[in-house]
């Protein structure tokens, strides 16, 4: 029964790590689907001309 008390807080902070981990790496995939909508929508925006000069109003 020793062996399980000595072998139990590493596998405990083992299993937090892993959670911390995976909690991370899903945020982000889901960052990089956002920005991957995002960029797929300014895409398919028609292109404004930018503020460029403009003409003199006489």
């Amino acid at each position: 029964m020793e062996y399980v008390a000595v072998i139990l807080p590493s596998l405990v902070v083992g299993l937090i790590f892993w959670f911390a981990m995976k909690a991370i790496f899903n945020a982000d995939k889901a960052e990089r689907q956002a920005e991957a909508r995002a960029q797929a929508e300014a895409d398919s925006l028609p292109a404004r001309p930018a503020d460029g000069p403009r003409p003199e109003s006489q």
